[in-house]
């Protein structure tokens, strides 16, 4: 029986800007199966001002977006490299989702940046990078990504939701996987908590001192992409044209907005929930948002158990999966599921920097 070990380190940069994500994750294999796989560290690096002005490109020059994308990558690279050796660890390569700066697959593309060559360079470790092309390039969504993990490694929960800056649920149905993004969390929220002078709502609390304004709830959950069905994908450029501006037009004030917020979230989760006695696995950075989750149970009538783990596993899930997303493609496995994204057929995506020669298994 052919066994071995990797140590990944998997790096997620969020749509919600509220940090970088570095992970570093052991996965055993026992013929090319994964037979267990943990968390042996992890830390959030918060973005400075500076960073965020890195990321802020949706309107930059196509010199200053070329500049940022490799200034984007060193910073990656020497995050990795000072997180392994400020904790005497040592990793086998990198697998790094980059930032989301366009996300547009049904014009037929999507950019992360984060160049792979800077990372690797000043990291030192080979890089797995750009894991959502190849996908959009078959037809399909190029998200969400974390399904085929949530598949493979967390099988006993029929659904894993994730509340990041967007909302994205993966249900398990014959031993297969459906996937889509449900709607935007963490980058509404984070955004009117900023207005207020907070980097974010801690625990839901300026949102439980509001009231729900059923007049700006109907308004959102009019929108179109509700009436779509999956395989579906939001992105940042849809947030900031079609939702934000309904919010931004609201007199309600901040606590009110954040409490329909929660109410329009809470909802449109739970509408996705077809099955009775089954368990949710929630994570993401909404999930320490106590007040969304209270509205969730609410919402649910016991249908669905809430399994919300350990802060750990709440806040690093995404880099766990995306180090998993960068063995899958080393192994020359797939790493993108047609049944989730839409394309013409399962996929191996992400692109190589480095030496991978002593790894790759042939």
């Amino acid at each position: 029986m052919n066994s071995k070990k990797y140590n990944i380190v998997g790096v997620m940069s969020g749509t919600s800007l509220d940090g970088m994500d570095i992970a570093l994750c052991e996965f055993e294999l026992q013929d090319e199966k994964v037979i267990s796989y943990s968390i042996i560290k992890a830390e959030t690096f918060e973005y400075s001002d500076s960073d965020i002005k890195l990321l802020d490109l949706m309107n930059a020059s196509a010199l200053q977006f070329a500049k940022n994308d490799f200034h984007f990558g060193r910073l990656i690279g020497e995050k990795v490299h000072s997180f392994l050796t400020k904790n005497n660890l040592s990793a086998d390569f990198v697998a790094s989702h980059g930032h989301t700066i366009f996300h547009q697959p049904a014009s037929g593309f999507t950019t992360q940046i984060g160049n792979g060559s800077a990372i690797s360079a000043f990291c030192g470790l080979p890089v797995v990078a750009d894991f959502r092309s190849m996908d959009v390039a078959l037809g399909g969504q190029g998200a969400p990504l974390v399904p085929i993990g949530d598949l493979l490694l967390f099988n006993n929960y029929y659904y894993c939701l994730n509340l990041g800056g967007i909302a994205n649920i993966s249900a398990k149905t014959n031993h297969e996987i459906i996937a889509y993004d449900i709607c935007p969390v963490n980058i509404p929220l984070n955004y009117f908590a900023n207005k207020l002078g907070f980097a974010y709502d801690k625990g839901g609390e300026i949102a439980k001192s509001g009231k729900l304004n059923l007049a700006l709830l109907d308004q959102l959950n009019d929108l179109d992409y509700y009436k779509k069905t999956a395989p579906k994908s939001l992105g940042k450029e849809w947030v900031e044209e079609q939702f934000l501006p309904i919010l931004c037009s609201s007199d309600a004030n901040i606590p009110d907005i954040l409490a329909t917020l929660c109410h329009h979230i809470a909802g449109k989760i739970c509408e996705e929930v077809k099955t009775n006695d089954s368990k949710m696995l929630v994570t993401g950075g909404g999930a320490f948002n106590s007040f969304l989750i209270e509205l969730m149970n609410e919402k649910l009538l016991n249908k669905c158990q809430l399994i919300v783990p350990d802060a750990q596993l709440v806040g690093f899930k995404e880099a766990l999966i995306f180090a998993f997303l960068g063995l899958q493609r080393i192994l020359n496995k797939p790493n993108a599921l047609k049944s989730v994204t839409g394309a013409e057929i399962d996929n191996i995506s992400g692109a190589l920097y480095g030496d991978f020669s002593k790894l790759i298994i042939k």
